[in-house]
């Protein structure tokens, strides 16, 4: 892989409540730090208020302001209006996102934080870089997953299905690629191959 060179990025990063792929977020957010970003943690209702068999709210709170190094973490609709307006960041990165937040993106619905972040974001033409997690991404979220394909400021960090033979509809993307197609984002293109054998 190439050299990757994230220094003075500014890269708001949420998280949704996918609860199994929120470590793997921890750990993105931590080597994003070490290629020189500046991390901005963003988090959805749901993690912000969950305890799961995963770990509770207040662990994933815990860890997502050490691994990013920031004072707090927005996690409001009215916190997360400023980023557009105030050009907080240089890319929006929300993995994992789950169907819900997939579905609220696709449609223009922004209610909470993470949406509402992609929205002020956006409004600048800022790069937003998606990394789904999700049992319905061959069915129910297929369509929407097209439509973000087809808008120009949406990237995805490169996904495959993740057990077939169980769960033949679940994609998610593969964390390991998320420096490589958060560069590429920056760059306005998207990271290839987008489809990747699990």
């Amino acid at each position: 892989m190439q050299d990757i060179d994230l220094q003075g990025k500014r890269i708001g990063f949420a998280v949704t409540g996918s609860f199994c792929t929120l470590e793997q977020a921890v750990a993105a957010m931590r080597e994003l730090k070490n290629l020189g970003a500046e991390v901005l943690p963003i988090a959805s209702a749901a993690v912000q208020a969950t305890d799961s068999r995963f770990g509770t709210a207040a662990h994933w709170r815990e860890e997502l302001l050490i691994a990013s190094g920031a004072d707090d973490i927005i996690g409001s609709v009215v916190a997360a209006e400023p980023i557009g307006p105030k050009r907080l960041i240089d890319l929006l990165i929300i993995a994992p996102c789950t169907s819900n937040t997939l579905a609220k993106l696709a449609h223009g619905v922004n209610d909470d934080a993470v949406t509402m972040a992609a929205k002020s974001h956006l409004r600048n033409g800022g790069p937003v870089l998606i990394g789904i997690s999700t049992n319905d991404g061959l069915s129910n979220s297929a369509a929407n997953i097209a439509r973000l394909l087809e808008r120009k400021q949406y990237y995805f960090i490169p996904f495959g299905q993740d057990d077939a033979a169980k769960k033949p509809n679940s994609l998610v993307a593969d964390f390991a690629y998320l420096p490589a197609a958060a560069a590429a984002a920056l760059a306005g293109q998207q990271h290839q191959p987008l489809l990747i054998q699990r």
